[in-house]
């Protein structure tokens, strides 16, 4: 029995969507337990619900019914105020699709959720070039967006998620957009954060990928028919992206 905390704890979650007379049951009664500094995949066909969930992990989306508890709190009691807060100081994203800001340098992207945070950051500058240093990004500091390869924004991507240094990572299909070795050196990131204390809840259809984690979650139809530990877990070397 883990000794750790409970960090993501969810009861009998149900997200419905309703378009005129259709509804359509994204989530239809989820139970899932994260303890802190765990590394979880989510696999699961398209429509299974796994985006829907990561979303509501991600406090980007209310769910219909159920129960969310973060760290010790209940989401649900929470105002939108309250959630974006909490989104800022305990979780950081990554998404396939980077979510860089257009014409604008590699510096300004990360320091975007400073700039988010409400209250005086110390230190500023040095948080940033310290993000962009631990996924070995520095030498772009002001290179703008569109001048880098789709490996560079994910990483500059990464920075960005951790410039608030959060408790939480949420990676949603992270490698989807990337050639093998790009997404070999993405996973050897993820997988130094994990060893770094951060917990990591990792959304991905590729079994490869998802076998880095320690523990997958099969989803069907808006719930969660598997649960298991990953026997064989695969590491992401970086002679194998330096090849």
């Amino acid at each position: 029995m883990s000794t750790k905390n409970k960090l993501i704890k969810i009861k009998n979650l149900k997200k419905f969507y309703i378009n005129g007379e259709v509804e359509t049951k994204a989530l239809n009664g989820v139970d899932l337990e994260v303890v802190e500094n765990e590394f979880v995949a989510i696999m699961g066909p398209s429509g299974s619900g796994k985006s829907t969930l990561m979303q509501i992990i991600g406090l980007l989306d209310r769910p219909t019914e159920g129960e969310y508890w973060l760290a010790g709190k209940d989401t649900l009691k929470f105002s939108d105020n309250d959630l974006a807060r909490l989104r800022n100081q305990k979780i950081g994203f990554i998404f396939q699709t980077f979510n860089l800001l257009a014409r604008t340098t590699v510096y300004e992207n990360v320091e975007l959720p400073l700039l988010y945070a409400k209250k005086k950051i110390k230190n500023k500058q040095k948080k940033v070039i310290q993000a962009l240093e631990a996924v070995g990004m520095k030498h772009r500091l002001h290179h703008y967006s569109n001048q880098l390869s789709g490996g560079e924004k994910q990483r500059v991507a990464i920075a960005r998620a951790l410039i608030n240094n959060p408790e939480i990572i949420l990676a949603d299909e992270p490698t989807g957009n990337l050639d093998s070795k790009s997404g070999l050196q993405v996973m050897n990131i993820l997988q130094d954060l994990h060893k770094k204390g951060h917990t990591i809840v990792l959304v991905t259809h590729e079994t490869f990928t998802a076998e880095h984690a320690e523990r997958i979650l099969h989803m069907l139809d808006g719930k969660i028919i598997k649960d298991e530990s990953v026997e064989k877990r695969r590491f992401a070397q970086q002679e194998d992206f330096l090849k």
